[in-house]
């Protein structure tokens, strides 16, 4: 596990497109697994502008989201769709059939699930999967309890989760409760995973995650067992790390190596 403590979110959103650009161009049919929500906007704005700016393109991408909630329509503005749509697919070339969400209204969501699993391994595995946390741990909509071993499913979301959603929401509307996620064991099986956490909000989180035990009631911790696992931190969703001044000097000699031309 590599923790990077950042100077702040807009670091950490350029040292991963960085990251991502660098894998795209030694595979130009990267498979990427995205995320939503306020965290990734920063590497999304970034990679919009390198394909306008400078041409990189993704025609050969293909994309596969984390999660979509289960009943709201693929126009509605709360959707992960309508999300990806204003934030990525509609700033760069990535072919609508390249594109790929959980599914949620199909009349079978455990045949469908399956069907989703057999694609994500169609398209040889998911190359880099971005990630953000949920301050109760969750990946995806995978919520304390989800099976480290888990496949794509649809998922009850936890109160803590529908409370911390609810700012999206015009009051009065109702809120969806369920969800289609990639499990963790999907998560698991990407070839990279890069996260991210900004504020104070996280920090319990990503204590738990990088320094507690691994346990399925804070499922970020999973990620403890993966071989090439990038967490990108701030100053505040790094505050209750122990072993904050480990992981600077850590840093400090990785950027040593690489001058030095050994990284």
């Amino acid at each position: 596990m590599r923790v990077v403590v950042c100077r702040d979110a807009d670091e950490g959103a350029e040292i991963a497109t960085r990251e991502i650009l660098a894998e795209l161009e030694r595979k130009p049919d990267l498979v990427l697994g995205l995320a939503t929500g306020s965290t990734p906007i920063g590497i999304y704005q970034r990679l919009v502008a390198a394909h306008r700016a400078r041409g990189v393109s993704f025609a050969r991408v293909r994309t596969f989201n984390l999660d979509e909630y289960y009943g709201l329509p693929p126009g509605h503005p709360q959707s992960y769709r309508s999300f990806m749509e204003a934030h990525l697919f509609g700033g760069i070339d990535v072919p609508p059939e390249n594109i790929h969400f959980p599914p949620t209204s199909e009349k079978s969501i455990v045949a469908a699930c399956a069907r989703h699993e057999a694609a994500i391994r169609a398209a040889g595995g998911i190359d880099v999967q971005i990630l953000g946390i949920g301050t109760n741990g969750h990946i995806g909509f995978n919520e304390p309890t989800s099976s480290l071993a888990s496949r794509t499913r649809l998922k009850t979301l936890a109160e803590k989760t529908v409370r911390d959603n609810a700012r999206f929401y015009p009051e009065g509307e109702k809120q969806p409760t369920l969800a289609a996620t990639l499990g963790i064991g999907t998560i698991l099986d990407s070839r990279r995973i890069l996260l991210q956490a900004f504020g104070t909000a996280k920090a319990e989180a990503v204590r738990r995650s990088v320094e507690g035990p691994v346990s399925s009631m804070w499922p970020g911790s999973a990620l403890q067992l993966h071989a090439d696992v990038t967490f990108l931190l701030d100053e505040g969703s790094a505050s209750e790390l122990s072993l904050r001044d480990y992981f600077r000097r850590v840093r400090e000699n990785e950027e040593e190596l690489r001058r030095r031309g050994a990284l």
